[in-house]
């Protein structure tokens, strides 16, 4: 698998708490390379945990829908192949992490994926947004969007988007060379008064 593929994650659940026997309901992951698609994919799963009301006006996923659905344990295992080693990135990171390592458990497959988030970098390079939720910034940066917010393949095909343009950003505003995914992770754990010097610094060394 190329080293500068990047998988972009996100979950629909039935909760917010994986430890606390929340499941998930639907599970989406868009390959990129270098910022364009390569690659999707997309499905239900039933864990066997019934969907709250709350859960199915937010995301119109319905107890129909999700019996209906392939076991969680046999999406996770094919979402693992198709991710391959290829390290992932979320909005909200914390979350979809979480739910990735938990499903895989139940799964019985391993979870070594690194992961880089989006709220923290776009906290650091757009401090000025008026919010830093996805369909906020997507409205703000005027990033395409289609399908139905809070359904898996929708969020990340956003999420896939302005993670194109941060890494675009960082190479053209921040003269970064094309940033890989160890770098999103280093950005993103730097504090905001530090930015500035750090970015600087990655600049200086690339020249």
């Amino acid at each position: 698998m190329s080293a500068s593929l990047i998988g972009v994650i996100d979950f629909e659940t039935t909760g917010i708490s994986s430890a606390g026997g929340d499941r998930a309901t639907e599970v989406a992951i868009v390959l990129t390379e270098r910022g364009r698609v390569v690659d999707r994919f997309q499905s239900l799963m039933n864990g066997g945990v019934p969907v709250n009301s709350f859960v199915t006006q937010l995301t119109g996923i319905t107890n129909a829908m999700v019996r209906a659905a392939p076991p969680a344990a046999e999406v996770m295992r094919e979402a693992a192949r198709f991710v391959g080693d290829a390290p992932l990135v979320a909005h909200n990171a914390g979350f979809d992490q979480r739910f990735w390592r938990s499903e895989l458990a139940h799964a019985g497959v391993p979870a070594p994926h690194p992961f880089a988030c989006t709220v923290l970098l776009s906290r650091r390079l757009y401090p000025e947004a008026p919010a830093h939720k996805l369909g906020v910034l997507a409205d703000w940066l005027g990033l395409p969007r289609s399908g139905r917010a809070h359904r898996a393949l929708a969020d990340a095909e956003v999420t896939a988007e302005l993670l194109a343009r941060l890494r675009h950003d960082l190479m053209q505003r921040h003269r970064l060379p094309e940033p890989d995914h160890a770098l999103l992770q280093t950005l993103q754990r730097c504090q905001k008064a530090q930015l500035p010097r750090v970015l600087q610094s990655l600049a200086t060394a690339d020249t």
